[in-house]
């Protein structure tokens, strides 16, 4: 898997909105990995820096590269709400209101 993790973080290097990186949880990313609950290695987590979730699809170039295009970036959120289905819009807009 490494090999293709590596050409996938070449790939997003350069992208303002993802972020694609591996961390070292037995040396200084030890803290992060725990507080994120990664217990095996290799896991991989993406989403919200706040609320990371489980990746469990296939771990081949062409996986990666395919979830990588349909989830990572921008999202739905107050500060995208062009994202937003209507319904959604109105939701954040009213919490936004209080």
């Amino acid at each position: 898997m490494k090999p293709a993790w590596d050409q996938l973080m070449e790939e997003y290097k350069d992208s303002p909105s993802s972020l694609v990186a591996d961390v070292d949880c037995t040396a200084e990313g030890k803290d992060l990995c725990e507080t994120h609950g990664v217990q095996g290695f290799p896991t991989i987590k993406y989403g919200d820096p706040a609320d990371m979730k489980d990746y469990s699809g296939g771990r081949d170039i062409d996986s990666l590269k395919k979830f990588a295009a349909e989830n990572l970036g921008p999202q739905c959120g107050p500060d995208h709400m062009d994202l937003c289905d209507e319904k959604t819009k109105a939701k954040i807009e009213g919490y936004l209101k209080m």
